[in-house]
């Protein structure tokens, strides 16, 4: 196996200075995830510092370290470790012949990362690179492009941000020869004011456009319109998707297969494709037309495409379905408890609604970010439960106060402080035959919820 990077390589992307020879095969920040042969990158954060752990990160098989102190093990010393990040980022892109997607969006951005991702490999094995979890900000996309071998013939790079201008620096390191824009929702209001503001930054994203790039927006979507202007001054080619009557790649036809999962029929652009889609509801579909539409851009295999949503199993914390055995019998778990914004809680609500059997339960966690208009996104989450048929919800975080008020006479609900408290109520709250859904903002912490319910730890 060739070396990721080479102590040689690491000077010159980062102007530092290498103690000895060595080589890596991957990049961490974070002692905890170093594995063998790791280069373990000492960053000072604002609780901690990096360099307390050289030694943990060498005990775990770190191959080298970039520091910004002499240290007794192979390591190439840096004045400033975070800005060597962005170099060897930088330094990454710039090496690659890599045909390079990048990801934004309100919602769908990692479900259709690795939808893509899972695309692209399929196709050409080996030969695609992502990123993982949900590393875009500005540590995790320089970390991401780092990471990826000069080999990769694909690269698809997820980007966030919650200010302005913060996607403008991300896609300029980027690169892109094409990028996608999933949804615009109301995510981090508390920062924006409008839902055009956040369409405005969302756009961003095509600011780092390869000459000649693709452009690919939601047709759907009430900013169009505004996407695509903004799209207009950067990409040589604009490509929309969405279930409308016009967009470029569309669900001409889509029903459910039974299992929670969809049978699509799409046009895609001048081809027409029949593919299943293991994950539920029509969010997933809407992701799907995005993904075809990529994979046809970068010259990859819309069947291989086809067959790889088709194969694809939940992801933790965002659509993952677990059936678990409970007194008397069992319950479907619908585990959403990476993140919520209100166009996504409504998605997901709805969705649980089309499930076909078993009584249905939300447990539903506060949604940041929100800003003054928090209030009314919250309570207005009432009516799409009701009309989903939600027999009882557990409400989750003092933001959902206006919630509880809403559903007062209408189903059956408790409000509980934290996910400590909600954790508490699950033995009495669950039972057999139930549909539970668990959604909520990460911070809200229903993750740990969805733990105890898998491992009946309740």
């Amino acid at each position: 196996m060739s070396a990721l990077w080479t102590a040689r390589a690491l000077a010159a992307a980062t102007g530092g200075t290498a103690s000895a020879d060595f080589a890596v095969q991957g990049v961490a920040f974070d002692s905890r995830e170093v594995t063998e042969g790791d280069l373990f990158i000492a960053m000072k954060g604002e609780a901690t510092d990096g360099h307390k752990f050289i030694d943990k990160a060498i005990a775990a098989g770190a191959a080298g370290i970039l520091c910004e102190t002499a240290v007794d093990h192979p390591h190439v010393r840096v004045t400033d470790s975070a800005a060597a990040l962005n170099a060897l980022g930088v330094a990454s892109r710039a090496r690659s012949r890599a045909r390079i997607v990048g990801v934004t969006g309100s919602a769908g951005k990692t479900g259709t990362k690795e939808a893509l991702f899972a695309a692209l490999d399929r196709f050409r094995p080996g030969k695609a690179h992502r990123s993982v979890k949900s590393y875009n900000n500005h540590v995790g996309v320089p970390l991401s492009l780092a990471r990826m071998p000069a080999s990769a013939d694909y690269g698809v790079f997820e980007m966030g941000m919650n200010h302005a201008g913060e996607l403008a620096g991300l896609t300029r390191m980027v690169r892109p020869h094409v990028a996608i824009v999933t949804t615009i929702a109301p995510a981090h209001m508390e920062y924006f004011g409008s839902e055009e503001a956040i369409a405005d930054a969302k756009g961003e994203i095509f600011e780092g456009l390869e000459p000649g790039g693709t452009a690919i927006v939601p047709f759907d979507s009430p900013y169009y319109a505004r996407l695509r202007a903004k799209a207009e001054k950067h990409a040589g080619h604009i490509v929309s998707f969405g279930l409308g009557e016009g967009a470029d790649v569309r669900a001409v036809d889509w029903l459910s297969d039974g299992k929670g999962g969809s049978l699509v029929t799409a046009q895609v652009q001048d081809a027409l494709l029949c593919f299943t889609i293991a994950q539920a509801g029509a969010h997933w579909v809407s992701n799907a037309l995005a993904v075809l539409a990529a994979v046809k851009a970068v010259g990859g295999d819309l069947p291989a495409a086809g067959l790889a949503f088709a194969e694809m199993g939940g992801l933790a914390g965002r659509g993952a379905r677990h059936r678990l055995p409970v007194a008397g019998g069992e319950i479907l778990l619908i585990d959403e408890s990476y993140n919520a914004n209100p166009a996504s809680m409504a998605a997901t609500i709805e969705q649980l609604g089309s499930e076909s059997a078993g009584r249905k339960v939300a447990i539903l966690g506060s949604m940041k970010e929100l800003g003054p208009g928090g209030d009314a996104w919250h309570a207005g989450l009432a009516a799409p439960l009701v009309a989903a048929g939600v027999q009882f919800a557990l409400l989750v975080g003092e933001e959902m106060a206006p919630l509880a008020k809403a559903l007062e006479g209408r189903i059956d609900f408790e409000h509980v402080a934290a996910h400590s408290a909600a954790t508490a109520r699950l033995g009495d709250v669950i039972r057999a035959g139930d549909i539970v859904l668990v959604k909520g903002s990460n911070s809200v912490g229903l993750s740990h919820v969805v733990t105890a319910l898998t491992h009946g730890d309740y």
